[in-house]
């Protein structure tokens, strides 16, 4: 294994910049997440690493080694696409050989001095190859078959096996689990996890469904316009977004967003309410002030400084219960995330009123950025006990 390191990384096409400046580092054996919208240079970033396209500038370090300019067959990384990829006319066995065979290591057809039982020797060796990382896959029934007669998950591991059998520095994978329906997908995610531990070897994975990077990551990074806005722990990156845009595209719910404002007292206040305490030196004036779904609770009774919304919604998702309310002002909403056996009585039309049970508010500026609380902050809404 090697570790990973991009750098400086540029790429446009014609006058329409993709990336700008990305610096990236992917510590070796680590599952690191390329996660955002459609468009957000994610793929292009992981298409740069692999050779297949070249940037405009900068350069990509593998190991100690400068790889700009080499081919992409040269650099031992293995690629997974969405499409899976697979020549349809071969057997899942004949597709896993084909890298082999591309990468000349056991081709002895090619070697015409060499005798039959040392071409009988290398096609044993490349077969046991074959067999031994389809077991790892559990596909080891299904090598006789041709891709049009497996599943999409079963097509899925043949494409990755045809990848692992390389043995290479890296997985570089492109929303290898889009085409997949939803219980499926839902499979694949642990699948995968679970291979990447066995394996030990690093996994750069692109993908714009954030559940994917949250439940399989070491690693995400979060990009958008071209740009890395954040990179740490799945964890870290939820907990504590510091762009307004990474916390309104990692969570679902999304994160509430209300409109507030920084008093002369450093209290970002939301109307008449108090959230929070921001960092001593923060500029007064306009901000926004965001709150966790599952950070709010519905109360019975209207306590001092509490919030109140009227329901226009409610989905019932089993255990969990989402609601839906309209702010008084007429121009904001809120999400509720509560449980089915708490709140499955309030109905569409009545009037919720909620406060914040765990959690901090996330106060952002005017250009997006997150502001630092205070250690103590003096008033806030209040929490259930």
């Amino acid at each position: 294994m090697s570790a990973i390191q991009m750098r400086s990384i540029e790429k446009s096409f014609g006058e329409t910049p993709v990336l700008r400046n990305v610096d990236l580092s992917i510590r070796a054996g680590e599952f690191l997440t390329l996660v955002g919208p459609s468009g957000c240079g994610k793929s292009t970033l992981l298409r740069i690493l692999a050779g297949l396209e070249a940037p405009s500038a900068g350069s990509v370090v593998i190991g100690d080694r400068t790889v700009n300019g080499v081919r992409a067959a040269n650099r031992n990384l293995a690629m997974v696409f969405q499409s899976y990829a697979l020549y349809p006319h071969l057997t899942i066995a004949e597709n896993m050989k084909t890298p082999l065979r591309l990468r000349d290591l056991s081709f002895t057809e090619r070697l015409p001095f060499a005798g039959p039982l040392i071409a009988r020797d290398k096609h044993r060796k490349l077969q046991e190859q074959v067999e031994e990382t389809a077991k790892v896959l559990r596909i080891e029934g299904l090598l006789n078959r041709k891709p049009g007669q497996l599943s999409g998950g079963q097509r899925q591991r043949a494409a990755l096996g045809r990848a692992m059998v390389r043995k290479p520095v890296a997985f570089l994978m492109d929303e290898p689990l889009s085409n997949l329906d939803a219980a499926l997908r839902i499979h694949m995610r642990s699948e995968l996890a679970e291979l990447h531990r066995s394996l030990r070897t690093t996994f750069v994975y692109v993908t714009h469904d954030q559940a994917e990077a949250l439940t399989m990551s070491d690693r995400m990074a979060v990009m958008m316009d071209g740009d890395i806005l954040q990179l740490g722990s799945p964890e870290d990156v939820y907990n504590n977004p510091q762009d307004i845009r990474v916390a309104e595209f990692v969570g679902a719910p999304k994160i509430n967003l209300l409109p507030g404002e920084v008093d002369e007292a450093g209290h970002a206040r939301c109307g008449e309410v108090a959230l929070s305490r921001v960092a001593a030196g923060a500029a007064s004036g306009e901000v926004r002030i965001g709150l966790r779904p599952e950070h709010l609770a519905v109360v019975e009774r209207d306590e001092p400084g509490a919030l109140t919304g009227r329901l226009v919604h409610r989905e019932n998702l089993g255990a969990d219960l989402y609601l839906h309310l309209a702010m008084a002002d007429g121009k904001h909403r809120m999400v509720v995330r509560t449980g089915v056996h708490e709140s499955g009585h309030i109905a569409v039309g009545d009037d919720v009123t909620f406060v914040r049970k765990r959690g901090e508010a996330m106060v952002f500026g005017r250009d997006g950025k997150r502001l630092s609380l205070s250690e103590a902050p003096r008033t806030s809404i209040p929490e259930v006990a």
